[in-house]
């Protein structure tokens, strides 16, 4: 793998610390602001929202640049907002802070998708994205319990600045290491919007809300699940999250291994047996041992999806891919929001902490049935073409005997 997947995983890995360290400094935040806990998680929310809308608009802003400068500029986007939040003096800025490098989160992941394909062979394409996305897995793992650890005994203020110390240095890595790519001559902004007519892409899209939408279902209220179901401490939280994010490490390995291979048999494994264990879950949950690795299951099979469902935006927006890739990056935050608020409605209906494993369920099944859909649509697609060629070239045939 060229050295320049190692600069985009190194930006990878800083965008998912940030997004994710808030969680774990919430309280001390809150504390110094003088908010409270649910008006100081607008951090987040107000996060996930940037990256939603930033994503498909710095795209767009993109298109006029090499995609190697536009991802030198997120990063540069992405350094300014976690400065501005490290230094904010009041609330409002924290947050605008905040919403300032979510803008940079999805394009750079969008951009990144295409530029790390186009750095590999045409059956390694995969495994490219797949080096990308493992600074985001990685940062599950390591960032973010050490961010957290820093913001407790050494204040927020300075996880926030460390976080835009490894922006600069994502920056220089990207700036040294990443080739000049130019823009693709000829692609315009409504090729890149015509990518969305291919009702592929929309497909791949939709199993991406739904499918990682069944992940945070599960994930956004795993500390109450633990704590008040399975039985563990407070400060077991932790750790219990850091076996989540191994599960994503090898989910996103696998994922990245096998998508080049077997994309399709891939998703259907994948997506089948992640509805089987969430809806297990609800039930593994009363018991520390299964509580723990059911949870490593879901971050190994929810992010074995990754690779190939980016994978396959790519394929079929072929030609003018950069948008479509980006906006499928918004898509993961548009799951997580749905999950988020099904979950939230059915504790709140009286189901307790244990029923956001069967809306995840759910929404991973969804995301099955589309994959089976998607495929048969391409087979019917094949079909079509196989007879349209067929009738072509008998018709040729029949004109050179005339």
């Amino acid at each position: 793998m060229p050295l320049a997947l190692l600069a985009l995983a190194i930006g990878a890995f800083g965008i998912g610390t940030t997004e994710f360290v808030i969680m774990g400094v919430l309280p001390e935040v809150a504390g110094e602001f003088d908010v409270s806990i649910p008006t100081a998680g607008f951090l987040v929310t107000g996060y996930a929202l940037g990256v939603m809308f930033g994503a498909p608009v710095m795209t767009v802003l993109g298109t006029k640049v090499s995609r190697k400068r536009m991802l030198m500029l997120l990063m540069g986007l992405f350094i300014a907002g976690n400065l501005l939040s490290a230094l904010a003096p009041v609330y409002p800025v924290m947050l605008l802070g905040r919403v300032v490098a979510s803008l940079a989160h999805g394009a750079f992941f969008g951009i990144g998708s295409v530029v790390a394909a186009d750095l590999v062979a045409p059956d390694r394409k995969a495994g490219a994205i797949a080096m990308m996305f493992s600074g985001l897995t990685i940062a599950n793992v390591v960032g973010v319990p050490l961010g957290t650890l820093i913001g407790q005994t050494l204040g927020w203020r300075v996880t926030f600045a460390a976080v835009a110390v490894l922006g600069v240095v994502g920056l220089l890595g990207i700036a040294r290491l990443v080739p000049e790519m130019p823009k693709p001559e000829g692609v315009r902004l409504r090729h890149e919007l015509a990518a969305f007519k291919n009702v592929q892409v929309l497909l791949a899209m939709a199993m991406t809300v739904l499918g990682f939408g069944g992940v945070l279902a599960a994930i956004t209220y795993i500390a109450p699940m633990m704590t008040h179901v399975a039985g563990f401490a407070d400060s077991s939280v932790t750790w219990l999250l850091v076996l989540f994010g191994l599960g994503m490490v090898g989910g996103n390995l696998v994922g990245g291994r096998y998508a080049d291979r077997a994309l399709m048999p891939l998703l259907y494994v994948s997506l089948g047996t992640l509805a089987v264990v969430l809806a297990l879950f609800a039930f593994t949950a009363h018991d520390k041992a299964a509580a723990a690795v059911t949870l490593a299951l879901i971050g190994a099979l929810g992010f074995a999806t990754v690779p190939p469902l980016q994978k396959r935006v790519l394929n079929h927006a072929h030609g003018a891919p950069t948008l479509a890739s980006a906006v499928n990056i918004g898509a993961f935050n548009l799951g997580n929001a749905l999950a988020a608020w099904l979950g939230g409605l059915v504790i709140d209906a009286g189901f307790g902490y244990t029923a956001p494993n069967w809306v995840g369920a759910a929404l991973a099944a969804g995301a099955l049935v589309l994959a089976f859909l998607s495929a048969a649509l391409e087979r019917k697609e094949g079909v079509s073409s196989t007879v349209v060629t067929g009738a072509a070239a008998a018709e040729q045939r029949t004109a050179a005997h005339r």
